[in-house]
């Protein structure tokens, strides 16, 4: 996030009395996560690389926490390849928390010092380059706040592709994890009724979001019909668990399905949501003021140092999280 009039860019070692680097040794020199090929997550390995610099209308954050997200892993295993240029290495991470310690041109909304978190490339380091951000509330934990730009993102992208108006019923499909918690959530604030699928250890936690919940199992169809009498508006898949068949035959509509993980869904006739985020800091301060005041959560299931990043990609590849693992830097 940024405005339209310049600024000189500016780093934290360029103030008066500046004598903290980041770590001791080559202050310009930095740990990060990367991957030199696709595979398994025995690829991330800790590597010293560059500090990088914000060019223009962006900024540069010391690294507090950074998000992890199935998109990650997905991305290291290569099943992003028909869909991104992808160059090794690469830097694993696109959200975290920290603090703003250089500013490029053009950035006139924050200050160096400021607390941030928000969206951009290779954020599994010490310090990373932000392209979009909101300022992050002192109630919010660096961990929470690192876990929001995507699933905020997505979420609020997904709910407004889907077309649901109050008082309709959604039905969620992967409904406790880190985007189903979000969807849950920013629809329930809409007004809009949801319906969410997860294992049944995780009801009660769906119900505290304001979700009816059921389970995956055989007999989704009858069970919905029970719980929605009336009827499903649309359905959002987050899981990407090869459901979209069994989601239409639900809502009775492909136009009002839409998956956010599922790349065959346009296939069915039903949407996939993807792309690059447009403003999505409007949307990323106002999650945060909503947890800030105790309407909005996110758990964080766990939360792991740098050098555990790839135990952190095995646990979320099992697909069982509830809100978000988050990787600590300092």
């Amino acid at each position: 996030m940024s405005n339209s009039s310049s600024k000189p860019a500016l780093s934290v070692s360029s103030l008066p009395g500046f004598s903290h680097p980041l770590r001791s040794g080559d202050s310009h020199k930095m740990k990060a996560i990367r991957y030199h090929a696709f595979g398994g997550p025995d690829e991330l390995k800790v590597e010293e690389i560059a500090v990088p610099h914000p060019g223009p209308e962006e900024i540069r954050i010391t690294v507090h926490c950074a998000g992890v997200n199935p998109s990650d892993w997905k991305r290291r295993e290569g099943q992003y390849r028909a869909f991104e240029d992808i160059t090794f290495p690469l830097t694993v991470g696109v959200e975290a928390s920290g603090i703003v310690d250089e500013i490029g041109d053009g950035v006139c909304d924050v200050a160096i010092g400021n607390a941030v978190f928000g969206f951009g490339d290779g954020t599994v380091a010490e310090k990373a380059i932000l392209t979009h951000w909101a300022v992050k509330p002192a109630a919010v934990s660096f961990e929470v706040a690192a876990g929001l730009p995507v699933i905020v993102d997505t979420a609020t992208r997904a709910l407004d592709e889907v077309n649901i108006e109050a008082g309709q019923t959604l039905l969620v499909s992967g409904a406790a994890g880190g985007v189903g918690t979000a969807i849950v959530q920013l629809a329930r604030l809409r007004g809009i009724n949801v319906i969410g699928t997860a294992s049944s250890p995780k009801h009660v936690y769906l119900a505290s979001l304001g979700a009816v919940p059921t389970t995956y199992a055989p007999g989704l169809k009858a069970r919905i019909t029970q719980l929605a009498p009336m009827g499903v508006d649309a359905a959002i898949d987050v899981a990407g668990a090869g459901v979209i068949a069994e989601l239409i035959a639900i809502v009775g509509n492909p136009a009002h399905v839409l998956s956010v993980a599922d790349f065959s869904a346009e296939q069915y006739g039903a949407k996939f949501s993807h792309g690059p985020p447009e403003q999505p800091e409007i949307a990323f301060a106002e999650v945060a003021h909503l947890c800030a005041h105790g309407l909005f959560q996110l758990p964080v299931q766990g939360v792991y140092p740098l050098e555990q990043t790839a135990e952190a990609h095995r646990v979320s590849a099992e697909g069982h999280v509830t809100g978000k693992l988050i990787i600590k830097v300092r």
